[in-house]
């Protein structure tokens, strides 16, 4: 299955990929990060061990007893190597064997790959979109790089230019461009990918290295060194989270800080130059299942949980909340790149609601009954005014034109035996019609909306291409730390400066229409 969609626009990637090098730093980097489950592994290793040692111990007595013949051969301490008589070790001189970092140095080696047609298969084109894909099989996860090369008008051409294996199940992607890790002292833009998966911790891998072993960063990584054996803390608190991570979302205007939500209730704000928690929020009391930043003002927060409510704040002062009570869970959260007072909450009985984010705790704007079952997947169109597309876990994706609040459906498309269940739908930054769309069968589609007549005469002249504006400093924020108070400035800037009003209508639930 595919849990999760990212694209990543335009001229983001690497032209030409790094290969990944085991250097030393890169080895005492691993070291590291591997020192803090070297405890775990430990005790689990010894234990496995006594275990191993009894049953072969029950092993060899019943070879020896069985048969007298072996036993000039000391099989019972054949892999003794104090042993002197025991038998040769093939590791014995491994201290002598040399290393190469490449195949060129290696005197042994006297035929080499092509390495210029190898180059030219990595290579990503300024007219490529890297899309990549959270997939599980088997109890295998991985990340899925697909390229997907529009050079070809007729036709796009989707294909997998490289992966990278996970060690727990993915649940959410966000890319990023701040570079850390080994290469943060460049001073251009990263092309990076955060991860939330079943564990506690949020990994971030580098999309421009290739067959690259260990993430750039891993935030939230516990101390297990402190803890008790045998036990793993699942107390809510300030510093990392206890249970999965199920949203992520990364600040544009403030790019060294990233937001997380977790099912362990909380909400965590985190610093990716320093890769500690700045903040933590706790003001849901169940899962938290989506959070997004407000498109214009940097601090304000959108959040929404299996409480069945819906909180926008701004994160310099949490205290100050407008809330919204829901009649079921919190699937999916999208802001209004269009006008953004508005944002649209999807939930699990199917419905669609837009709401008003200067009037908390009022009555949705419009009503939507979108699906029979969860709308587990929605997208707003940020370059086509009133475009929304939804899919469902019954195997359908919708798509809607909202324009001024009357909401119709263009098309839909069952996709259940090509996609199964729907998890994740999301339009392409430069493609303005381009729909990437996957599920519970593993499969990604890319779905242009275009080739649909209903589609081409609902959004015909509403297309507005917003270019990417280029990175001309490295814009970052440092936040304080929760045991800090807050200054009175920052209490007196908690209010979000929505100024523009949204008239209320009544709409009919089913259909959309005006009453």
């Amino acid at each position: 299955m595919i849990s999760a969609l990212q694209w990543i626009r335009r001229g983001a990637a690497q032209s030409v990929p790094d290969k990944y090098v085991m250097d030393d730093s890169e080895v005492k980097r691993i070291e590291q990060i591997a020192g803090e489950n070297l405890a775990d592994a430990k005790e689990q290793l010894e234990h496995a061990q006594k275990a191993s040692n009894g049953a072969e111990s029950m092993e060899t007595d019943t070879i020896s007893s069985e048969h007298p013949e072996l036993a000039e051969y000391d099989l019972d301490n054949y892999d003794d190597s104090e042993n002197p008589e025991a038998g040769p070790n093939i590791f014995s001189n491994i201290h002598n064997l040399s290393y190469y970092p490449s195949n060129k140095e290696d005197p042994y080696i006297t035929l080499h790959d092509d390495d210029e047609e190898d180059r030219e298969d990595m290579l990503i084109q300024p007219t490529d979109n890297l899309l990549v894909a959270a997939r599980t099989e088997d109890d295998v996860s991985e990340l899925q790089i697909y390229i997907y090369d529009q050079s070809d008008e007729a036709e796009g051409n989707l294909y997998v230019h490289h992966d990278i294996m996970l060690p727990a199940f993915p649940l959410c992607l966000e890319w990023l461009d701040f570079r850390t890790g080994r290469k943060s002292h460049l001073p251009t833009p990263g092309n990076y990918i955060a991860v939330g998966t079943f564990d506690p911790e949020i990994e971030i891998w580098d999309m421009d290295t290739l067959d690259t072993m260990y993430p750039e960063a891993v935030l939230g990584a516990q101390d297990k060194t402190k803890k008790k054996k045998g036990k793993k803390s699942k107390k809510v608190n300030n510093e990392y989270h206890t249970d999965s991570v199920m949203c992520l979302a990364w600040n544009k205007q403030h790019r060294n800080i990233l937001a997380s939500a977790s099912a362990d209730t909380t909400v965590k704000l985190w610093d990716l130059t320093t890769q500690q928690c700045a903040h933590s929020f706790n003001h849901h009391t169940d899962k938290v299942q989506s959070v997004a930043w407000h498109p214009v003002e940097s601090t304000a927060l959108l959040t929404g949980s299996y409480d069945k409510t819906v909180a926008v704040f701004d994160s310099r002062a949490p205290t100050q909340r407008a809330s919204w009570k829901l009649t079921a869970d919190v699937e999916c959260l999208r802001w209004d790149p269009h006008d953004t007072n508005g944002f649209y909450v999807a939930t699990e009985d199917g419905m669609v609601q837009y709401l008003d984010g200067r009037q908390p705790g009022q009555a949705p704007i419009y009503r939507l009954q979108a699906h029979d079952k969860a709308v587990s997947a929605m997208d707003v169109n940020a370059n086509v005014q009133g475009c929304v597309v939804t899919g469902s876990t019954d195997g359908v994706v919708k798509v809607w034109d909202v324009q001024n609040n009357k909401p119709s459906m263009v098309t839909s498309r069952k996709v259940k035996g090509d996609l199964g269940q729907v998890f994740s739908v999301s339009f392409c930054p430069d493609s303005p019609f381009q729909l990437a769309m996957a599920g519970s069968m593993g499969q990604v589609s890319i779905w242009d909306l275009a080739t649909n007549a209903g589609c081409r005469r609902a959004f015909e002249g509403r297309t507005v291409m917003r270019p990417q504006a280029a990175v001309t400093e490295d814009r970052t924020v440092t936040l304080p730390n929760d045991d800090e108070p807050e200054s009175e400035e920052e209490m007196d800037g908690a209010d979000i400066d929505m100024d523009e009003e949204i008239h209320d209508s009544d709409y009919d639930e089913e259909s959309g229409d005006e009453v």
